[in-house]
């Protein structure tokens, strides 16, 4: 844009021709003519000073807005650096955000996963729990037919007794006239046999009841022979059949020794494990897995876990502070497992314990200091535990190797612990019980255990009572 100087230029030169004409006319016009010329020349220069007030004005709006202008680079370079920052820190912020998510996704996995295993357990409770109603109804028929016909064979026992009173009377006559007899006739020594009659009716009917009532028992659960008809009536109210559980009293070991190393495991961190490797090489269609415990807390926890990709519970001999006290689920390909009660090993003494499983039928039995302790059948009828897995001592694995829980962890020490691909007969169970020698074939035993974790100490007893 041009300067005020180039703008007031032209009309300098207008007014110094207008000037210069006038000068001319001056020189030719009168006098009185001068006068219109300084009229229009007084105009001229108030138009001219009209004119720079509106070149001054229109110069000053040029400014401000070359000011404004400047003043809105300076906004804009202000703008571009908080834009900057704001970036950054949105960058930050997506960063952090994107770490939170990943814990929030990782807690859900886990909490999806337990939920999962929650649901499946759930499945399988409610399924033994019907088949535990089943069974109960099965065996509460059972012991109605078994009580109805104990009730018609004491009806015909109180039959035959009615029969049999008039018979013991006319003996009791006879007997009486027999006794006149030999009175007069002297002492005879087949005397005192005669009165052995009367009473052998009446022992066959009993020993007849008798047989009826121990006929409707399992044959593996034998009972003595009743002394009197009473004790009779009162034996045939209790349960029929086998239970799948059976109390015993409390049984300390005597001087068990060379039963090999112990692991003590001394509180409940989840950095206390020990492992076994290799694990199982081949699939197990049968086991038995034996070991002495010795613990002093209010829950077992959990011996024994194993598990795979496939399912981290594959076989598990699994506690926790919520169950029962020294109450153990055995699981074998989650979510089907079977409680077992082991009450008696939470006294801080050593006991003995053994739990053997097979797929022919799905039997199963839980031996504690050479008693059998519980068994059952129909539990992963057919099923087979695939090879490959991670074997863990004292903790339980929410995933291969790892995702421990405190309040799943074994507190306490074990001993002898072998594991055996078939079932172990009740005579090689009593001698693991008594220390003798361990039973050919086992497939794991402590010495595996190449690796332990945490606090975990390994010791060689050379007797139980000895070992800290």
């Amino acid at each position: 844009m041009g300067s005020p100087t180039g703008r007031t230029l032209p009309f300098l030169l207008i007014l110094l021709h207008i000037y210069l004409h006038g000068t001319l006319s001056q020189a030719t016009s009168p006098v009185g003519q001068r006068k219109p010329f300084f009229e229009r020349l007084r105009r001229l220069e108030e138009q001219f000073q009209r004119f720079q007030e509106v070149t001054l004005t229109h110069l000053q709006g040029i400014a401000s807005h070359y000011n404004l202008s400047f003043d809105v680079e300076a906004r804009f370079r202000s703008l571009a650096r908080e834009s900057q920052a704001v970036a950054l820190v949105l960058n930050q912020s997506q960063v952090a955000m994107q770490g939170e998510l990943g814990h929030l996704q990782t807690w859900v996995r886990r909490t999806q996963r337990r939920g999962r295993k929650a649901d499946r357990r759930l499945l399988a409770l409610s399924a033994a729990v019907s088949e535990g109603s089943a069974r109960c109804a099965r065996e509460q028929e059972t012991q109605g037919a078994a009580i109805s016909g104990l009730a018609r064979d004491v009806q015909a026992l109180q039959d035959t007794l009615l029969r049999l009173t008039p018979l013991v009377q006319s003996q009791g006559t006879r007997l009486a006239a027999l006794e006149g007899q030999l009175r007069v006739a002297g002492p005879s020594p087949a005397a005192p046999k005669v009165t052995l009659a009367p009473s052998r009716p009446l022992n066959w009917s009993a020993l007849q009841l008798q047989g009826g009532r121990q006929a409707s028992r399992a044959p593996s659960e034998p009972r003595d022979p009743p002394p009197d008809f009473a004790h009779h009536l009162q034996g045939a109210q209790e349960p029929l059949g086998l239970g799948n559980q059976q109390a015993w009293p409390p049984k300390s070991p005597g001087e068990v020794c060379n039963v090999g190393p112990a692991l003590i495991f001394p509180n409940s961190s989840t950095a206390n494990v020990g492992f076994l490797r290799p694990s199982f090489l081949t699939g197990l269609r049968a086991l038995s897995i034996c070991s002495w415990v010795r613990t002093a807390a209010d829950h077992l926890g959990t011996l024994l876990s194993y598990a795979t990709e496939e399912n981290d519970n594959k076989l598990v001999l699994h506690g926790r502070d919520s169950l029962a006290p020294g109450s153990v689920h055995f699981v074998i390909g989650d979510p089907a497992f079977r409680e077992l009660p082991l009450q008696p090993l939470l006294d801080g003494q050593w006991h003995h314990m053994c739990v053997i499983w097979t797929s022919i039928l799905g039997r199963y039995w839980l031996h504690v200091d050479r008693r059998l302790v519980a068994t059952g059948s129909r539990f992963r009828e057919g099923y087979e535990i695939p090879p490959g897995g991670s074997l863990v001592l004292g903790q339980e694995q929410d995933r291969v190797g790892g995702g421990f829980d405190s309040s799943e962890a074994f507190v306490g020490s074990m001993a002898g612990l072998a594991i055996w691909d078939r079932v172990l007969v009740p005579g090689e169970v009593s001698n693991l019980a008594m220390g003798k020698a361990l039973p050919t074939g086992a497939i794991l035993t402590l010495a595996n255990a190449t690796s332990v974790g945490g606090f975990v100490q390994r010791v060689n007893c050379t007797c139980l009572q000895l070992c800290p």
